[in-house]
């Protein structure tokens, strides 16, 4: 039994060919197939957040909307880019959506990837101290927004407080119970991934990762992250299983418009390129195939194996219907052959 979710980048354009045309079609419709999603039996709606772009960018109205709008699937986020936030406000919005959802985020963060400009987060008034880079940024950031989700009281009280409080230092509210335990870490390279463990962070591997398998495919180097992930994880000696995602793009291909949109995708391979001036990554392929093909693909996968979370990223830009439908031929077609369901 695998956990199936989609995740949505939220990508709107004005052109002909995009149903997403504006920020309002990007939003309504993300929480429509959410519903959607919910409907067909799935067990996940996870958003990507990027900011100078045209996607999804605020997540916390989403979530909460997506929350009320459901009452069974996970919602969440893969990822946030932590560089941007302030944990103690993060926190805050965060309690809120899980307490509208009734305990159903499942809040992915990270040290973010390339923007669409250059040190975006300055822009909202951040920078590293002197001695640090944008990742230590982020993580310490993390680090905060982990120990205020503890829920131990850390502010001192005003003596004269409008309201009554209770006795003891304030934690920030709204505070909800469990939260700490559904953060995940979106982990490029190995090291990251033990990282996140010793800190009591699930863990997020998407269709890219550091290029540190010296030559094995994709599959494989994510394969093996996740068991890093776990050995670290065993010798921190945290009480709980933790949770592992791994994202996908999956097409089954049942129709004529499937095998418009994505047939010639079918013999997909890994590629290889930079993230950035230094990172080499190696990026996951396209599956896209009749049903029993892909079956037969997805079996060799090692890292889907390894995860108990698969998260099918989706063209939101297709449309609702659409996107609904692949995500229902993965659910009927796919999943129930490999034992996913």
């Amino acid at each position: 039994m695998k956990n199936i979710g989609f995740l949505s980048f939220g990508h709107w354009s004005d052109t002909p060919h995009s149903r997403t045309r504006t920020a309002s079609d990007a939003l309504l419709q993300a929480i429509d197939l959410a519903v959607a999603a919910e409907e067909a039996g799935a067990d996940g709606a996870y958003f990507r957040v990027h900011h100078f772009a045209r996607q999804l960018g605020s997540p916390f109205p989403l979530l909460a909307a997506v929350g009320a709008r459901t009452s069974r699937i996970e919602i969440g986020t893969a990822v946030i880019d932590m560089r941007y936030e302030n944990p103690m406000y993060m926190a805050e919005d965060a309690g809120a959506a899980d307490l509208i959802s009734g305990g159903r985020l499942q809040l992915g963060i990270s040290r973010g990837s390339p923007e669409q400009v250059i040190d975006g987060w300055r822009y909202f008034g951040y920078q590293p101290v002197d001695g640090e880079n944008d990742a230590d940024m982020a993580r310490k950031r993390t680090e905060v927004l982990l120990k205020v989700l503890d829920g131990e009281g850390f502010a001192q009280p005003n003596p004269r407080p409008m309201f009554a409080n209770p006795p003891g230092l304030l934690r920030l509210e709204p505070y909800s119970e469990g939260l700490r335990e559904r953060i995940w870490w979106g982990a490029s390279s190995n090291g990251t991934a033990v990282w996140a463990a010793q800190l009591g962070m699930n863990l997020m591997s998407s269709t890219l990762k550091t290029d540190e398998g010296g030559g094995a495919p994709f599959h494989m180097q994510q394969a093996a992250q996740i068991r890093a992930f776990r050995e670290a994880w065993s010798e921190a000696g945290w009480e709980r299983e933790p949770r592992v995602s791994v994202s996908r793009s999956i097409f089954a291909l049942t129709n004529d418009t499937d095998r418009a949109y994505f047939g010639r995708d079918g013999e997909g391979t890994d590629q290889i390129g930079y993230i950035d001036a230094d990172t080499r990554a190696i990026f996951g392929r396209t599956y896209a195939a009749e049903p029993e093909k892909l079956v037969k693909q997805l079996a060799e996968d090692e890292a889907i194996a390894e995860a108990d979370t698969l998260l099918l990223t989706v063209p939101n830009q297709l449309g609702v219907d659409y996107n609904a439908h692949v995500i229902q031929s993965i659910l009927t077609h796919v999943a129930p052959a490999l034992g996913w369901r």
